[in-house]
């Protein structure tokens, strides 16, 4: 029961925010104070950023942005997301609330309502939408930007921030992240280019987070609750266990009941506390693991179900799933089986007969009716669709998972498994970081249904209890920018901005404030000024002639008379000269035509005001210039590629773009320059449908490491292998331009998977594609999307170039069967 206090505290604060108070009223929870302290701030019109742990429910505060939104007649609201998964997921939460009349979706392949006031889009599209000036932008009131950490991507961060630097200044922005170490410091650049941005940055879980150990079959905690919890000292068991190593050590089970009465209506039995149950007669030179079957048998019995087992290995993720299947366990009652069955069912009906046979699709229901799955990026998007849809209702239990599941799907479990604590990035086996452990362990714990989570760590052979611990405790991974200047960014600025103006927008990049952070307040300082000079220019015209000209004279003629008085025992020949000099200004100012005006003083008041303030913005722009000026440097260099090439051409303010230019402007993407210049020279002409279709392929496709040098083996016959040499003599020379500029290059054309997309663009089977591919279907439909992608720009771009028409076609001969499945 609150106090009296309490309660006229609370409702002064609905009075000041009635927004806000009318949507938390609304809400299944109670609104955290960071959430509430996010919706005031919108509700007072600023713009914010929340840095918040997963699972914390930071999306409120974008939701209410949207609230407010719907509130008028007009204004719009777009919900971003860095992935197609997470978009299709908000989609279907805000058509709950809104309708279906009202919510839009756009993911580049999918374009649903994309007029309505509220759409969820990728990234990506919001930022081509900016550049083509979209008609979609009017009344456009607020921008969420979710999982806004993602602008720390190398390849496709720069999105990240383009939006935020090109969005209009009238739009609110709501940023959400994950909890990031310099979140102050991203938010201070956020409030310098956008403005009025308040920062709000909580570490507190709605759902507390237990850490355990399994070490054989004993979860132990990884702290000493003894110590108490603001020490998080390790729990002396497990370094003695490590301790150790090589030797006997025996140890005393002590028995103690697992209590269930934490708190009224606690719903998760706890294991023990304070390393009280250590190992029964562990011999620690060799702690043999459990098997799978048997962690989850153990977490069944302690009521540690739904669990997230974290592999880093697709084959790892599936291999564990069969291991489970033999070991005949069965996780799921009659009547969840037939709720299972019936959903599977009616998910896939679209999918023809014959590709749900070569997707194992059968092997894969009888899994899930014994509640178990893996999920990765190989498995089927709509297979994916289904397992994160039976795991939220409670009916799968299990799932073995890659850490592309940690990565904003809301798909949360009771238990989150890390079954090693080191992945293979492509190169060597590397450690996990504190970032990568918070993002896992954040799935554990479910909000409104566990009153914690709990994240095991399984024991493994000089495993160091200290690092995990460092780990489970650290403030998660500082957010460093990506953004680097592309060439379809730099003709899209010089087109919109001019060249000038482009080069300062980029001294405003999130990249140069952290390389010099005052660049970007001396940038904006700059920009300021500029529109005072404007305005100081149109104070000062006059009807009589050039007034600046005229204040110019009156300036020198003012330096020169000063300079006069102060020399005056000088050097008879300067002043003799300098006095000369004077007499002639004198002269060239009475016989100006501004001399007779009668707003003569009046006018040069805003004269004066004006070379003061350019003096100042002169300074400005030196200090700009002797700084870093990284970002802008690498633009510079871009542009001379552009000039190289004759896709832009003049100088400094002269510089505009050529009709090649103007056609680089909507082509997106890692190869924007090798696509255009290709298209200019007419590379492609003369390919078919499914030729045009492989080639799109070859510009899109990345081959796994262990791929290098798989060769051209299998590439289509005809013209498809003259266009495609050509193409890769093109990368080649346009490499050596780009080196020649101190720039980075790009990597050579990929052909591995051209023959299975050209295969599949003439209609052939699933089950020969994929043979064809070597790759899961999931990878599959990956790379076809992209190449959709890319087959859409050009049936856009090349209308006037001859292969549009072609592009349309390949695009209809790839998206189809498991390509073209949507859930939508």
């Amino acid at each position: 029961m609150s106090s009296p206090a309490e309660r006229y505290a609370a409702a002064r604060d609905a009075a000041a925010h009635p927004q806000t108070a009318a949507f938390a009223a609304r809400q299944k929870f109670d609104l955290d104070p960071f959430q509430i302290e996010g919706c005031h701030a919108l509700e007072r019109g600023n713009s914010v950023l929340v840095a918040a742990p997963t699972g914390a429910g930071k999306t409120i505060v974008g939701e209410f942005a949207i609230h407010l939104a719907m509130q008028t007649p007009n204004d719009k609201a777009f919900y971003t997301t860095p992935m197609k998964a997470l978009s299709n997921q908000k989609f279907r939460e805000l058509v709950d609330v809104y309708g279906a009349e009202n919510v839009g979706l756009l993911t580049g392949d999918t374009n649903i309502n994309g007029n309505a006031r509220i759409v969820v889009m990728t990234t990506e599209v919001l930022r081509n939408m900016i550049y083509a000036d979209s008609a979609a932008l009017g009344s456009l009131r607020f921008v969420v930007m979710d999982e806004v950490h993602y602008l720390a991507d190398r390849f496709r961060g720069a999105v990240w921030e383009e939006v935020i630097i090109h969005l209009p200044s009238s739009v609110r922005l709501v940023s959400l992240s994950a909890t990031v170490s310099n979140a102050e410091e991203f938010g201070d650049w956020l409030d310098t280019v956008r403005g009025d941005t308040e920062v709000i940055v909580s570490e507190t879980r709605p759902v507390p987070l237990e850490q355990h150990v399994l070490v054989r079959d004993d979860l132990l905690p990884l702290f000493d609750d003894r110590a108490g919890v603001a020490t998080a000292t390790v729990n002396q068991e497990l370094m003695r266990i490590r301790s150790f190593t090589g030797s006997r050590y025996e140890s005393n089970r002590q028995a103690q009941s697992y209590s269930s009465a934490r708190h009224a209506g606690r719903q998760a039995q706890r294991p023990p506390r304070g390393g009280r149950r250590p190992v029964r007669s562990a011999n620690a030179q060799r702690i043999e693991r459990m098997d799978r079957p048997d962690v989850i048998q153990l977490l069944e019995r302690t009521n540690l179900l739904p669990a997230i087992f974290f592999i880093f290995s697709r084959v790892g993720c599936d291999a564990a799933v069969q291991q489970v299947r033999r070991s005949g366990i069965r996780l799921t009652t009659p009547e969840e089986r037939r709720e299972i069955r019936e959903f599977v069912q009616e998910s896939t009906r679209t999918l023809q007969d014959e590709d749900l046979g070569v997707l194992g699709y059968f092997e894969w229901l009888d899994n899930l009716e014994r509640g178990v799955a893996s999920h990765h990026a190989g498995l089927l998007p709509a297979f994916k669709e289904v397992v994160e849809e039976l795991f939220r209702r409670k009916l799968v239990k299990v799932v073995f998972a890659t850490e592309t599941l940690a990565l904003g799907i809301n798909m949360p479990a009771r238990t989150v498994v890390l079954e090693k604590m080191e992945k293979f990035n492509g190169e060597a086996r590397v450690a996990i970081t504190s970032g990568e452990y918070t993002q896992l362990t954040g799935r554990a714990g479910r909000r409104g249904i566990d009153v914690e989570g709990h994240a095991v760590v399984q024991w493994t052979e000089g495993m160091d209890p200290q690092a995990v611990a460092a780990l489970a405790s650290r403030r998660t991974y500082p957010l460093n920018s990506s953004f680097r200047p592309t060439y379809n960014m730099a003709v899209n600025l010089i087109d919109m901005f001019g060249r000038p103006r482009a080069r300062q927008i980029l001294e405003s990049s999130f990249a140069q404030f952290q390389a010099d952070r005052a660049v970007v307040g001396l940038a904006r300082e700059v920009r300021e000024a500029e529109a005072s000079l404007e305005g100081y220019l149109k104070a000062m015209t006059c009807e009589h002639g050039d007034f600046l000209d005229y204040a110019g004279i009156r300036r020198e003629l003012s330096d020169l008379e000063k300079k006069n008085k102060q020399d005056a025992h000088g050097p008879r020949a300067a002043r003799d000269k300098r006095l000369k000099k004077i007499q002639s200004l004198r002269t060239r100012m009475q016989r100006h035509g501004c001399h007779r005006c009668p707003d003569r003083e009046a006018h040069a008041r805003w004269a004066e005001r004006y070379w003061k303030l350019k003096r100042q913005t002169d300074r400005t722009r030196r200090q700009i210039e002797n700084r870093t000026g990284t970002v802008a440097r690498v633009f510079d260099r871009v542009v001379e590629v552009l000039a190289a090439l004759d896709y832009v051409t003049g100088d400094g303010d002269e510089t505009a773009l050529t009709d090649a230019g103007r056609t680089m402007r909507r082509i997106y993407g890692e190869r924007d320059l090798l696509v255009a210049e290709s298209l200019r020279q007419g590379l492609w002409k003369g390919l078919d449908a499914p030729s045009l279709a492989a080639m799109a392929c070859c510009l899109v496709y990345e081959p796994r490491r262990d791929e290098a040098g798989a060769g051209e083996r299998g590439l289509p016959r005809g013209a498809f292998r003259s266009a495609y040499e050509k193409t890769a003599e093109l990368w080649s020379e346009l490499d050596d331009l780009e080196q020649a500029h101190s720039l980075p290059g790009s990597e050579p054309l990929a052909a591995g998977l051209a023959g299975a997309m050209h295969s599949w663009a003439r209609g052939a089977q699933l089950d020969r594609v994929l043979v064809d591919a070597d790759m899961a279907a999931g990878d599959f439909v990956r790379w076809a999307k992209q190449t959709i992608d890319l087959l859409d720009q050009l049936s856009i771009v090349a209308e006037d170039l001859g292969i549009a028409r072609m592009a349309r076609q390949a695009l209809d001969g790839v998206r189809r069967g498991i390509v073209a499945y949507s859930s939508m």
